[in-house]
């Protein structure tokens, strides 16, 4: 091979070269994307989670008769803390979000609640969160589609494949979460 035609090879690897590592980079940050969103996610999760107990404390001695759902609400939160991976956090949380759903229908049936100042605070702080939750697992949701979008179409696909990118998984609601819980008074 004479001079020009090792100058033309070179060319070609390094195009491809800078190619693949274009790919992989862009792979690389919306992967991190999505993981800085989940952070934001966990991070509304434990500021439901650090409200939680003091909700249950302002209105477990007026609730005497419904201790059942404390006990729920204390394993759902103990389940979120031991769970693995990003599947297992999100069952864990919409059933933290299934029981504190039910305490708050609960507590709708008991007037002394409704005029205490501390408890309408933390309703008001709870509200809040959750409101927060519903935005960021709006944008994970986004960054996640982005990132899947990117892995899926072509030459993408090919380039994940190679460099073992794999598909991330969407935060979606409990089944049942569309409608409102079903609470049995124990009066």
């Amino acid at each position: 091979m004479n001079k020009k035609s090792w100058i033309i090879l070179i060319a070609i690897v390094a195009i491809v070269a800078i190619y693949l590592a274009s790919y992989y980079n862009s792979f690389i940050s919306k992967d991190q994307a999505v993981q800085s969103q989940w952070a934001q996610v966990e991070n509304q999760f434990q500021r439901r989670f650090d409200l939680i107990p003091n909700l249950v404390n302002a209105v477990q001695g007026i609730l005497t008769q419904e201790q059942q759902i404390f006990g729920d609400l204390a394993e759902a939160r103990t389940r979120y803390a031991g769970a693995q991976g990003v599947s297992d956090r999100v069952n864990a949380a919409n059933e933290v979000e299934r029981a504190l759903g039910r305490l708050l229908v609960i507590m709708e049936n008991y007037p002394q609640l409704r005029s205490s100042e501390n408890i309408q605070s933390l309703q008001a702080d709870l509200a809040g969160t959750e409101n927060r939750i519903a935005v960021e697992r709006g944008r994970f949701n986004e960054k996640t589609q982005d990132y899947n979008n990117a892995i899926k179409r072509f030459p993408g696909n090919l380039m994940a494949g190679i460099f073992g990118f794999g598909e991330k998984l969407y935060f979606e609601s409990a089944s049942g979460a569309e409608k409102a819980p079903e609470v049995k008074l124990n009066q």
